[in-house]
């Protein structure tokens, strides 16, 4: 009788991406501490309150150690997760599949049909509740579909390797003073950690849905874009700026601004006309 695998890829690694671009000093630094430190048995893992991320609920404190394959797993999606952080919004820029991917987490099934389930499991069923991420699962109001989960890196997270809060946080206004230089050489306004935030998840958001494999999908995505971009551009505006008032309160409307909220008509516009444009894989 053949034994059946416990795991497709038992050593799951991270494998930097062919088109790799230098990330920050900071980032370069947090992965080499990473992986000079065993993220995967730590002490934090037994003293940290496990929390229901849905009804923020204690759940049982652990008392087993994580099992090897899913240790692996961990020490891989740390230094995924680290390479494509972004240091000022903590976003991790890229979806939950493209992390599974580049980890070697994803699986195929005999008909051709991808499992991203390790990695899946992996950040909601131990990184989320043990508060080293925190993840947004938002409903886009102009495509109509959840768009793929968005993932913030904590304080926590960087602990596991001797990073404190307080250096992260220095790091992050530093990072943020020298993006608003960039902006000023470029005769545009400042931003703040907040606009930042939301500037990241407009492009983690756009990445995503590009790197969804699903035909089908995909498909859905484009036939809605093509269809609203059929209106005239000020009507198509307008269904925009309504679908997107509907996301905010009112004091985040007065917050955020006439300027910015015209800014953000544009930026889903354009994003518009890139989905209409993208082939169907």
């Amino acid at each position: 009788m053949v034994k059946k695998k416990y795991v497709y890829n038992p050593y799951p690694q991270f494998i930097q991406p062919e088109n790799h671009k230098k990330r920050p000093a900071f980032i370069r630094y947090a992965m080499k501490c990473a992986a000079q430190t065993d993220v995967a048995r730590n002490e934090i893992y037994y003293t940290n309150p496990l929390k229901n991320p849905v009804t923020g609920r204690l759940l049982p404190p652990r008392r087993r150690r994580l099992n090897e394959h899913r240790a692996r797993a961990l020490r891989a999606m740390v230094q995924a997760m680290l390479y494509h952080f972004n240091i000022v919004s903590t976003l991790v820029m890229a979806s939950v599949e493209k992390l599974s991917d580049v980890c070697g987490l994803s699986t195929y099934s005999s008909a051709g049909n991808k499992s991203i389930t390790r990695a899946s499991r992996l950040i909601t069923q131990f990184m989320e509740p043990m508060g080293l991420i925190s993840c947004q699962k938002v409903w886009d109001k102009i495509l109509k579909m959840y768009i793929p989960k968005i993932i913030f890196l904590k304080p926590l997270f960087f602990m596991l390797f001797n990073i404190s809060q307080s250096r992260l946080e220095y790091v992050r206004v530093k990072q943020l003073q020298w993006v608003n230089n960039q902006l000023k050489k470029q005769g545009k306004n400042k931003i703040t950690f907040i606009e930042a935030e939301e500037l990241a998840k407009e492009k983690h958001i756009y990445s995503a849905l590009l790197f969804r494999k699903s035909k089908h999908t995909i498909r859905k995505q484009k036939n809605k874009a093509i269809k609203i971009l059929q209106f005239e551009e000020q009507h198509a505006r307008s269904y925009i700026l309504n679908n997107l008032v509907k996301k905010y309160s009112t004091k985040e409307l007065c917050n955020l601004g006439l300027e910015n909220l015209k800014r953000k008509v544009n930026c889903e516009y354009f994003k518009l006309i890139k989905l209409a444009k993208n082939s169907i894989p």
